[in-house]
């Protein structure tokens, strides 16, 4: 059988939680090495979360660091050398470097003994990757990928129809995750052989594979656009994933105007097809071959088609922090296992075409 995120999940509800009294519910430890990563500024999550307690900020870049120190993002918070922060008593690591230092970090902080929280992509190693999980998995360490659609209601709603047989058997996927990428992420970018494809798409690889577990095959369309001697940027990308009775669709771009607006991850089944669009502000589009109800709960979906709204806006990253810090003290197995992860970076580089 396929490891999806609803196997995974089958998994997790059938082994009993560990009940923590009030005292042992003391907030958790967490340190951030980098400051580089687009999403670094996530820090904000942790600082605001009741679950975790924020004890430093590792950069070792000393530009970086200068500016860091000027930011409001770090207000109040102490800067630590890599050794300081490694021999804290933490309980987790945030690695937000720029992305070619991701799985240096990562490696370090397991070796270190520490549960992490590892930004996206991992690495365009795939074989660095595989080492790092296999040692996590051997220490009972958890390497929390930071795909920032997971804990999107939208997203939680379509886990649950899926988990419910209501969408039936799945014979399709397609995703959409685009921008306009100014020039100065485009030179950023261009130092990946993966493009775009690997930077942006892999939030909505994810999801794919989340669904429908690791495809049989990978087929990457790559595709230059905008063409100049100083930008030699993958700009436009397709790949197509390949199952026994299904097929999926993937693309990313860093040229659609308004490319927010369009983002969206639709899943085609025999007994229905659920729509999410816009991603970042979730609402829903879910058509049904038959009126149906979860059960304990009142609202009926009818048969046709349902719009439904989600209030109050998704804030990336807070489920991340709050499923971590469940993890970590045992009231919940992880959700997405070594496995899952492992399935996902090596569809990312084969839709990147960095594998072949």
């Amino acid at each position: 059988m396929p490891i999806t995120r609803r196997t995974a999940l089958a998994a997790a509800a059938a082994s009993p939680s560990i009940l923590l009294n009030a005292a042992e519910r003391n907030p958790l430890k967490y340190l951030q090495i980098g400051t580089g990563h687009p999403h670094a500024n996530k820090i904000g999550v942790y600082r605001d979360s009741p679950d975790w307690q924020i004890v430093g900020v590792v950069e070792e870049d000393p530009k970086r660091l200068a500016d860091a120190k000027k930011s409001k993002t770090y207000r109040d918070l102490p800067f630590l050398s890599l050794e300081e922060g490694l021999n804290l008593n933490i309980d987790a690591v945030g690695i937000e470097t720029e992305v070619q230092d991701l799985l240096k970090y990562c490696g370090l902080a397991i070796e270190a003994g520490f549960h992490c929280h590892l930004d996206k992509p991992a690495g365009e190693s795939l074989e660095t990757y595989e080492r790092i999980m296999k040692k996590a998995d051997a220490r009972n360490l958890v390497v929390q990928m930071g795909y920032m659609y997971r804990f999107n209601p939208a997203v939680q709603m379509l886990h649950r129809c899926l988990d419910a047989g209501w969408l039936g058997e799945i014979f399709e996927t397609h995703a959409v995750m685009s921008k306009v990428l100014p020039a100065s992420s485009r030179r950023v970018l261009d130092d990946f052989e993966g493009g775009i494809m690997f930077e942006l798409g892999c939030h909505i690889i994810d999801l794919t594979v989340g669904v429908l577990g690791k495809p049989d095959t990978v087929t990457a369309f790559p595709r230059r656009t905008l063409e100049t001697n100083e930008d030699t940027l993958i700009d436009n990308m397709l790949a197509v994933l390949e199952y026994p009775k299904a097929t999926a669709t993937v693309r990313s771009t860093g040229l659609e105007v308004d490319g927010f607006a369009r983002r969206h991850f639709t899943v085609c089944g025999t007994g229905g097809t659920f729509h999410i669009q816009p991603l970042d502000r979730p609402s829903v589009t879910l058509s049904l071959s038959e009126e149906r109800k979860f059960e304990g709960e009142e609202r009926v979906f009818k048969r046709g088609k349902n719009e439904i709204q989600f209030d109050p806006p998704y804030s990336r990253y807070v489920g991340d922090a709050a499923d971590l810090a469940k993890i970590i003290r045992g009231e919940k197995k992880n959700s997405y296992p070594s496995e899952h992860d492992l399935a996902v970076q090596e569809t990312v580089l084969r839709a990147s075409a960095v594998i072949r």
